[in-house]
């Protein structure tokens, strides 16, 4: 038997998920450098859950996080890409000067503390 997915049934992606070795670092660069809000953050279990969106970004400190994976990266719809890529190279961080495509979108990439790939991209202003 086939079931079919309705609808009502439909699924969303709550949370992504990065297990850190350096929490305080992380939450400190994704909170103040860019600019994410915190919902939640229990310092003694070395937890936070922020704002992304419509999504969140939740940092888990772990002593022996595992390797950073090229496979996966984080994509950032930003408003002000220019804003963002200036706020970046302000706090230190290494961050791409922005790219335009054929189409008009621009995008930068860097990379968070414990260098995982992060992509950031502007749609066209019409």
């Amino acid at each position: 038997m086939v079931r079919r997915w309705h609808a009502a049934a439909s699924i969303g992606l709550y949370c992504v998920e990065i297990r850190t070795a350096n929490w305080q670092a992380s939450l400190q660069w994704y909170r103040e450098v860019f600019g994410l809000r915190v919902l939640v953050r229990v310092v003694d279990d070395e937890y936070a859950l922020l704002e992304a969106g419509e999504t969140r970004l939740s940092l888990l400190g772990r002593t022996q996080p595992g390797d950073t994976s090229r496979r996966i990266s984080l994509a950032f719809e930003v408003e002000d890409l220019d804003e963002i890529v200036h706020r970046l190279h302000r706090a230190g961080s290494t961050v791409s000067l922005p790219q335009k495509d054929r189409e008009g979108l621009r995008e930068a990439s860097t990379a968070d503390p414990d260098g995982n790939p992060i992509r950031l991209f502007e749609w066209p202003r019409h």
